[in-house]
């Protein structure tokens, strides 16, 4: 099947159709998304927190992403893959932000990268653009700003940030982005932000009215036992894992794994 591009994803958009996207951090999990047939998978550094341990995404570095994102490359043969730029990689200039997007489409194996910011990134996002990078924005909380917003909260919630989550989506359409992520960001301006948007928003916390949706693929599946407000568990692994490691654990204590039908004779 046609690889899902950017321009399928406007598509979608403008035929009113919404889009699914989850996050991948490996070849297991992005071959599944891919046979299920998830439109966009995002290579997040999300991983920092879901696979590394990290209390933020700031640590996470650029050869990181790339490994990752390498491995997610080779399952996903169908779906549009966003490689997610880690902290520090596009903000001290133009020039490094063209050479580490690049490396993403050119080393990695993604369709397209995603940066954090509005106004203040729209030069960058645009000469990304014209360089031929296909650029997601990202508004509302940006994890990679989690220190100076003061911790994991909604954003634009007073009129004068709202005002500016608008201006800044406005601005990324305009410098070229071919679509944005609204996290946590009250559902109402989600909904105005989207209506007056030609390009698509993917809503995580964003409410419905957006054009997609995005969760932590770990966190839909119900892996951890505690999960943002705004993910929905549409599996409950948890508990099957727990109890599958346990089992594991008794029959090699009690000897009865390996039985003779896992045994070579």
């Amino acid at each position: 099947m046609k690889r899902f591009s950017v321009t399928d994803f406007i598509a979608k958009k403008q035929s009113g159709q919404k889009i699914a996207m989850l996050t991948a951090y490996d070849y297991f999990t992005g071959a599944l998304l891919d046979e299920a047939g998830i439109e966009a998978v995002l290579v997040g550094d999300s991983l920092g927190n879901v696979i590394l341990g990290y209390d933020t995404t700031v640590p996470v570095t650029l050869e990181v992403m790339l490994h990752h994102t390498k491995a997610v490359a080779r399952g996903c043969h169908r779906a549009l893959i966003v490689g997610d730029m880690p902290f520090l990689t596009y903000h001290t200039g133009i020039p490094e932000a063209l050479r580490n997007a690049a490396r993403f489409l050119q080393e990695a194996g993604a369709q397209a990268v995603k940066i954090e910011g509005g106004q203040e990134r729209a030069e960058t996002v645009r000469a990304m653009v014209q360089a031929g990078i296909p650029v997601m924005g990202h508004l509302g909380l940006t994890p990679q700003s989690v220190n100076q917003l003061g911790g994991y909260k909604v954003q634009g919630r007073t009129d004068a940030a709202a005002e500016k989550l608008y201006r800044d989506a406005m601005a990324l359409e305009e410098a070229g982005a071919f679509g944005i992520v609204l996290e946590c960001v009250p559902s109402e301006l989600a909904a105005r932000i989207t209506r007056d948007l030609h390009i698509p928003t993917i809503g995580i916390g964003g409410g419905a009215e957006c054009d997609g949706q995005v969760l932590v693929t770990h966190d839909m599946l119900g892996i951890f036992e505690k999960a943002p407000k705004f993910v929905k568990k549409f599996g409950q692994l948890r508990d099957p894992m727990l109890q599958a490691f346990a089992a594991y654990k008794k029959e090699v204590e009690e000897s009865t794994f390996p039985g003779a039908e896992q045994s070579y004779s």
